[in-house]
């Protein structure tokens, strides 16, 4: 493949799956600078992939694996380097997992949920995020290398939990 096709591929693929990117970025970085590093990564992660994409699965699928592969990586880079270390974000969240300064805000439902979903380890935080982006278990499968029915039983039994979380925590 050339390089202006390549160039192109990424070009479409950036336009359209753009936001989607932005959004499992902040799910798995709470970090505003490192989040902005991590967006760049997968960028630049899915441009690099574009030499060797051969078709095999669609274009969205291919994009949600390479920032899924990136993200997990880049977590486990931030657990070596940061092992031990509580960061700001963390110290600002209260026992009930909300934070102070989202509770303040607009669209606080939205923040609690984000505040969720970043708490989660990191197989659950990526599993639930690509189901918000709408894939259903058999993609969410073929991107993160678990089952399809271990997909959904993990899509459950995360949905359950958020259910009760929100209960719990309701003004």
């Amino acid at each position: 493949m050339g390089k202006s096709e390549q160039d192109e591929r990424y070009s479409a693929a950036a336009m359209e799956h753009g936001a989607a990117l932005q959004r499992l970025a902040r799910a798995t970085e709470a970090n505003p600078e490192r989040r902005r590093d991590l967006l760049q990564d997968m960028h630049v992660a899915l441009w690099r992939s574009f030499a060797g994409f051969d078709g095999r699965c669609s274009v969205r699928t291919w994009v949600y694996r390479v920032a899924h592969n990136v993200a997990a990586s880049h977590v486990d880079r931030e657990m070596r380097t940061h092992r031990g270390a509580v960061s700001l974000d963390a110290i600002e969240h209260l026992s009930d997992g909300r934070s102070i300064s989202l509770e303040h805000e607009n669209g606080d439902a939205l923040n609690r949920l984000y505040a969720l979903i970043a708490a989660m380890p990191a197989p659950d935080r990526q599993t639930l995020t690509l189901y918000l982006e709408g894939l259903d278990a058999a993609t969410i499968a073929d991107i993160t290398g678990l089952s399809p029915g271990a997909v959904a039983t993990r899509i459950s039994r995360l949905k359950t939990h958020l259910a009760k979380h929100f209960q719990e925590t309701s003004p």
